[in-house]
């Protein structure tokens, strides 16, 4: 039988190389989206090390005609997408909201929210011929000092998401979000400098907890 196929975007570092790893495990062959080759080729490498398979796409999400290859290349090669994670994110500086920087912002709309809408538009149809499903992993940062143009960001992601499972309820895909519990990634070390990151849980535990669900759904 051909594998399950997983696009994860964001799939470098933190909770989406996790999930790369723990659903290469479980026999999907992920697609592995990120703009850092080195840190894609690493992630190769561990999967590789446990038997699984994994196609490396280094690959900027703003990128619209690369993400439009890209889809093709799905759709000619597997006919579709079983899974799709989207869990890049970018995150400028701590700044009061007045202070923002024009280029942090506008990186933070293009990359975020256009870039989503955008993915999702072409994906949809990837998977809807698998009858596949789509996670967004949600953070809750709004109205926390100095994290507006990062909880903007996010409470855009999670809207545009909630309407896109809407409209998907009856035709399909599958669209589900996944709040991971509080983890030690560099994204939250900037936010939380200091903070006891002892306390933290790891991303593998919180891709184990989703791998589970999504292992659930599964037919």
């Amino acid at each position: 039988m051909s594998p399950k196929i997983a696009l994860i975007t964001g799939a470098s570092r933190g909770f989406g190389a996790a999930m790369a790893e723990g659903l290469a495990a479980a026999g999907y062959h992920v697609l592995a989206l990120a703009r850092t080759v080195g840190a894609l080729e690493e992630l190769d490498d561990r999967i590789q090390a446990t038997g699984g398979s994994a196609t490396l796409v280094p690959l900027d999400i703003n990128d619209q005609a690369g993400l439009e290859r890209l889809c093709l290349s799905i759709y000619e090669r597997w006919g579709g997408l079983d899974l799709w994670l989207h869990s890049a994110i970018f995150a400028g500086p701590l700044s009061p909201v007045g202070h923002i920087p024009d280029k942090d912002w506008d990186k933070t709309l293009a990359t975020n929210i256009r870039a989503t809408q955008q993915l999702i538009s072409m994906i949809d149809p990837l998977l809807k011929a698998k009858k596949g499903t789509a996670i967004l992993p949600v953070d809750n940062v709004s109205g926390q000092k100095f994290q507006a143009a990062y909880g903007a960001a996010k409470s855009a992601q999670k809207a545009l998401w909630d309407s896109w499972a809407a409209e998907s309820m009856t035709i399909g895909p599958s669209v589900k979000t996944f709040a991971p519990k509080p983890m030690p990634t560099a994204l939250r070390a900037r936010f939380f400098p200091g903070e006891d990151r002892s306390a933290l849980t790891a991303p593998k535990v919180e891709a184990a907890r989703l791998l589970a669900q999504i292992l659930t759904l599964a037919p």
